[in-house]
């Protein structure tokens, strides 16, 4: 039979719409595909002069177009979490930041709106986002914050290089670049008052050029006292001495912490001093650290590895430390009675808390 060419067309289009069945919906977009940022600024280690350095990257790759936002983190640890970090109070070792819009110009920048840490080895890193699409993270770069000391309620902490100081220098001092502050001889001391009394805490310096057989009987590393006149004559005498060669016995590492009283008196016995013998190089950087409350602690590591040299104490002592004002010095302001300062100790990374110090305060100065 025959069928014109239209009725064959006909047929033809009605076989393809088959039974009912609905048209093909469209494609499930795509994702965007996002690179990582480029780190621009601080430049890797760099010393930066502010608490709250902006942090610049060039903008992220992306294969389609769209509004990108960005996020980052900043931490004194290369795990970037707060969970395993400590900081001084009022200062952050952790903080980030998301929604940063992109900028334009190809680079986009973040500052921090809190204070970081001083005088601390920061690590950073930054990636972008781009409706619910996470790029990588870019690479992790670091900077030093700025070497800046405080003296604030229950913390105190001074860097002691860059030629200057929060405290008051007494005598012949003389700054020594990034090995800190040298005191010349046994008047030499630098002061500290404390904004509050602190009846317990920690307090560590790191010294240097500390040598065995000085000539002086019991010169002090560091003190604290009331407001005597000189350390000697404080009821709450708290000193840390490098025995000289009449030392009983010499080169003795040793304390004398005195809680309200002569009567309410901490120190070593002889036996503990003969044990404290030690033969200090002067080419070496020590941290000496004191705990003090109802327990005395004294520990002397050895900075570059932070091996053992000494450590003593840790037992219950009488009376309650509570000096006020409460003064705190590098060396002793008492010259005229058992040689005051250790002459020529060279000191920095100066800690006074009501807690231990950061692990990190301090990390960011240069290599002693």
């Amino acid at each position: 039979m025959h069928r014109s060419p239209f009725v064959v067309l006909l047929f033809i289009v009605c076989a393809a719409c088959g039974g009912g069945s609905s048209p093909t919906s469209p494609g499930t977009p795509q994702a965007p595909t996002l690179g990582a940022p480029g780190l621009q600024a601080p430049a890797t280690d760099a010393q930066v002069d502010t608490l709250r350095p902006a942090l610049t990257v060039t903008n992220a790759t992306a294969d389609q177009p769209g509004a990108r936002t960005y996020e980052f983190q900043i931490s004194d640890t290369t795990g970037f979490t707060s969970a395993l970090t400590s900081h001084v109070v009022g200062f952050a070792a952790t903080t980030s930041a998301t929604g940063v819009a992109e900028g334009a110009g190809g680079t986009t920048s973040w500052t921090p709106d809190t204070d970081l840490q001083p005088a601390t080895i920061f690590y950073w890193r930054a990636r972008a986002h781009q409706g619910t699409t996470v790029g990588p993270w870019s690479a992790v770069g670091s900077f030093r914050s700025k070497l800046v000391g405080f003296n604030r309620d229950g913390e105190l902490y001074d860097p002691l290089i860059h030629e200057e100081t929060i405290g008051t220098r007494e005598g012949s001092t003389q700054f020594r670049g990034q090995d800190g502050i040298r005191l010349n001889n046994a008047q030499a001391y630098v002061r500290y008052t404390l904004s509050r009394t602190l009846t317990s805490g920690e307090i560590s310096v790191d010294v240097s050029n500390l040598r065995p057989n000085s000539a002086a009987e019991k010169p002090r590393i560091f003190s604290m006292s009331d407001g005597a006149s000189r350390l000697f004559d404080s009821k709450f005498l708290f000193n840390v001495q490098y025995r000289g060669t009449n030392g009983n016995p010499a080169n003795a590492i040793s304390y004398k912490v005195l809680m309200g009283d002569n009567d309410l008196k901490y120190e070593p016995t002889l036996p503990q001093r003969q044990a404290g013998v030690r033969s200090l190089n002067p080419d070496v950087t020590y941290r000496w650290t004191a705990k003090w409350g109802s327990t005395f602690r004294l520990t002397v590591r050895r900075l570059s590895d932070n091996s053992l040299v000494y450590d003593s104490g840790s037992e219950s002592t009488p009376g309650f430390y509570n000096p006020s004002p409460h003064r705190v010095f590098l060396g002793a302001n008492d010259s005229d009675v058992e040689f005051g300062t250790f002459s020529g100790a060279t000191y920095t990374n100066l800690w006074v808390g009501s807690g231990p110090r950061p692990a990190t305060l301090g990390n960011a100065l240069a290599e002693r």
